[in-house]
C-alpha cells in the first residue's frame, strides 16, 4: 500500500503559472489529496488514480502529486510498500515530499473550529479589515476577516518556513521570525527574479521588540515560488513565509499595506470567545489604568506601570527615560488624555507579552497634541508592566 501511515491517517480524518492554474476556480489541493488516500484506504485504486489525475490537471507543477501518481501507476503492476517507489528520488527529497503531504492532510483534519479565535489577536482598529496568522507547526497561514470587532476565518493556505525552523536571531540563520509584523509594501513579480513567483510582501522585521532583544537580519517576505514549481517543503526557505503562487495572489489581493497585521507563531493557540473576551478585558484595563494614572499627574502612580527592566532602543533605562517624559507635563495643573485607534496583541514569545499601539490625544490647557505610540507590556510575577514604549 502506498505510504500506509498517511492512508490510515487520512482515513481517520500566478501570473507566472500555467493558464489552468489561474483562469478558473481551482479545487482545494488538500481535499483532493485526502480523497486519494481515502480511496487507497478503501482499496479503490481506480478512484485514487482519478483524483490524482484531477489534482495534476489543476496544478501541473505539483511535484508531490506527480510522485504519488507514479506510485499509483506502479501499483497496477506490483505491490508498492514505500513512498516514491516509482521514482529515483533521494531520501532527503522523499522526506520533503512526505512532510508536505503530512502537513497538507493534517490541515484538513485539524482545521480550526470557526467558533474559536487566535488568542494572539485581542483588538484591531476599525480600518483593519483583515489579519494574517501564521502557524509554523501546522505549516499554515490563516486569513481572518475583521468586522465590527469580530474575527471570522475566511481561508487558510499551506506555507513553507525557514530551513532551520523558527525564532530568527541573525542574518543568514535560515530561520523565520516569530512576532507581530506589518506588511510594508508590494513588490511586483515582474521586477523580481522568478524565484519569488508573482510577487512579494515585505514585513517590518526586525520590529522594536526584535531590535531590543538583539535580533538582526532583514528581507523577511511573504512570497511565491518559481514558475516551474507548485510548492516547497515545509522547511525550505531562508526565513521567508512562502506560499504557492495561486495562494500568494489570493493573500496579496486581500491585504492593506501598513494596516494588515501578520502574527507569526510557532504554534497558534485558539480559544473560545469567553477566554478571548477575558484576555481582551485585561489588556484594555491595563491601557485604561495607565491613561488614568497619566492624567493624575502623579509621577509615582504613573511610574508604577513601568518595569525596572525598561529599556528603549537608544539604550536608556527607566531612570534616564522617565524624567524626560515628565517634562511634557511639568507645570500643568490639569491634563486630558484620550486614546483611540487601539490595537492589542498577545505577542508570540516565551514570556507573556502584550503589545498595544494607539493614538494618544493630549490636551494641556489650550494646547492639543496627537501622536501614535506603542507599548510592550510584560507580565512580571502577577503584575503587568511596560518594558518598552516609543512613538511610531
Amino acid at each position: 500500500m502506498l505510504a500506509l501511515p498517511l492512508a490510515v491517517y487520512a482515513k481517520k480524518v500566478t501570473d507566472r503559472e500555467t493558464p489552468s492554474e489561474l483562469s478558473q476556480p481551482l479545487p482545494n489541493p488538500e481535499a483532493l489529496l485526502i480523497e486519494v488516500y481515502q480511496s487507497l484506504g478503501a482499496s479503490n485504486l481506480h478512484k485514487a488514480q482519478q483524483k490524482i489525475d484531477e489534482l495534476i490537471l489543476a496544478y501541473p507543477h505539483f511535484q508531490l502529486a506527480h510522485l504519488i501518481r507514479g506510485d499509483l501507476l506502479l501499483m497496477h503492476t506490483r505491490p508498492v510498500s514505500s513512498f516514491g517507489a516509482a521514482q529515483n528520488a533521494t531520501p532527503d527529497k522523499l522526506k520533503d515530499f512526505r512532510d508536505e503531504a503530512s502537513a497538507r492532510l493534517r490541515a484538513i483534519r485539524e482545521k480550526p473550529d470557526p467558533d474559536l479565535i487566535p488568542r494572539s489577536i485581542l483588538q484591531l482598529r476599525d480600518d483593519q479589515k483583515q489579519a494574517l496568522v501564521v502557524d509554523a507547526k501546522r505549516s499554515r497561514i490563516y486569513v481572518y476577516e475583521h468586522t465590527a470587532g469580530q474575527l471570522k476565518l475566511v481561508s487558510d493556505y499551506y506555507i513553507s518556513q525557514g530551513k532551520l525552523g523558527m525564532n530568527k536571531f541573525k542574518e543568514g540563520d535560515q530561520r523565520t521570525p516569530t512576532g507581530v509584523y506589518y506588511i510594508t509594501s508590494r513588490l511586483a513579480g515582474a521586477k523580481l527574479p522568478d524565484f519569488y513567483g508573482p510577487g512579494a510582501l515585505p514585513l517590518n522585521y526586525p520590529n522594536e521588540w526584535d531590535k531590543l532583544n538583539g535580533r538582526s537580519g532583514s528581507g523577511i517576505w511573504l512570497h511565491g515560488v518559481p514558475s516551474d514549481n507548485f510548492s516547497r517543503a515545509p522547511l525550505a526557505s531562508d526565513g521567508c513565509v512562502v506560499l504557492t503562487n495561486p495562494d500568494f495572489l489570493k493573500v496579496a489581493a486581500s491585504i492593506d499595506i501598513g494596516k494588515t497585521p501578520v502574527i507569526i507563531s510557532e504554534q497558534v493557540e485558539f480559544v473560545n470567545r469567553t477566554k478571548w473576551n477575558a484576555d481582551k478585558q485585561i489588556a484594555s484595563k491595563l491601557l485604561e489604568d495607565w491613561r488614568i494614572d497619566l492624567e493624575s499627574l502623579s509621577a509615582n502612580r504613573l511610574l508604577a506601570n513601568y518595569s525596572r527592566n525598561f529599556k528603549n532602543l537608544q539604550g536608556e533605562n527607566l531612570n534616564t527615560w522617565f524624567p524626560k517624559q515628565q517634562q511634557a507635563w511639568d507645570g500643568a495643573r490639569e491634563i486630558s488624555i484620550k486614546l483611540r485607534d487601539v490595537t492589542q496583541f498577545r505577542y508570540p514569545a516565551k514570556e507573556e507579552i502584550i503589545v498595544s499601539t494607539f493614538t494618544q490625544d493630549t490636551l494641556i490647557g489650550k494646547t492639543k497634541t496627537s501622536f501614535r505610540k506603542r507599548q510592550y507590556w510584560i507580565k512580571e510575577a502577577s503584575k503587568w508592566r511596560i518594558i518598552y514604549e516609543a512613538l511610531v
